[in-house]
């Protein structure tokens, strides 16, 4: 691998494009990415929309070049509306908790992403892809509704967020079509995402109001 070209840089992770076809994702702060690998691998087996995965070692993570953009980007500049985007949220979701768990330690359990939000899903010429999958993790799929309804929740109750008007018309359309049993691990969600190492102090300050106001829509 020679000489990599800086594509994107993320909160954990800086992405390098090494060709047409492939790039590079790069851990900043350690890790080991076999896990996420193995997932990725295992999903996209099965037919989930996922980058195939060429190489694996420590921090790196060698993957399909995607051509699109990001789901974000797509709302951003207005190619996409939030009501389509929670259709496409929601589809994931269902598509991702068809499969059958790959561990397996409960019956009820689920693969689950808990990092599945617009700007980890591009918009490709071969339909929407879920990106980054170091969170995934087997349990409830109400828990991984829960987790991406906070996090759009994060974003609209953010009265500095220049795009908080959207993401409150995008959350009340997701949790319109994924229904209130999500209530039940809402506190769960909250304990995950506020013990994200990545998240900022004033994004972990909006938990409380992200959660009433995911309660208001019921």
């Amino acid at each position: 691998m020679v000489d990599p070209v800086p594509l994107a840089s993320g909160r954990d992770a800086d992405v390098f494009a090494i060709d047409d076809r492939r790039v590079l994702r790069r851990y900043r702060n350690g890790g080991d990415v076999a896990a996420e690998a193995a997932v990725m691998a295992y999903v996209g087996g099965l037919g989930f929309p996922v980058p195939a995965v060429y190489e694996a070692r420590g921090t790196d993570l060698v993957m399909e070049r995607l051509d699109g953009g990001t789901m974000l980007s797509a709302l951003i500049a207005g190619q996409l509306d939030a009501l389509a985007a929670a259709d496409c949220l929601a589809d994931l979701h269902r598509r991702l908790h068809a499969l059958p768990p790959r561990l397996g330690e409960r019956d009820e359990d689920r693969i689950l992403h808990l990092d599945l939000h617009p700007d980890n899903v591009m918009l490709t010429s071969r339909g929407p892809v879920l990106i980054d999958w170091r969170n995934a993790t087997e349990g409830p799929p109400d828990l991984d509704l829960a987790l991406s309804a906070v996090i759009i929740a994060q974003v609209a109750v953010d009265g500095e967020h220049p795009l908080a008007p959207p993401a409150a018309t995008l959350l009340g359309a997701f949790l319109d079509r994924v229904g209130g049993s999500l209530l039940t691990v809402r506190d769960r969600a909250l304990a995950v995402r506020r013990n994200d190492p990545a998240l900022t102090t004033r994004e972990r300050e909006q938990l409380d109001a992200a959660a009433a106001l995911i309660t208001s829509h019921w």
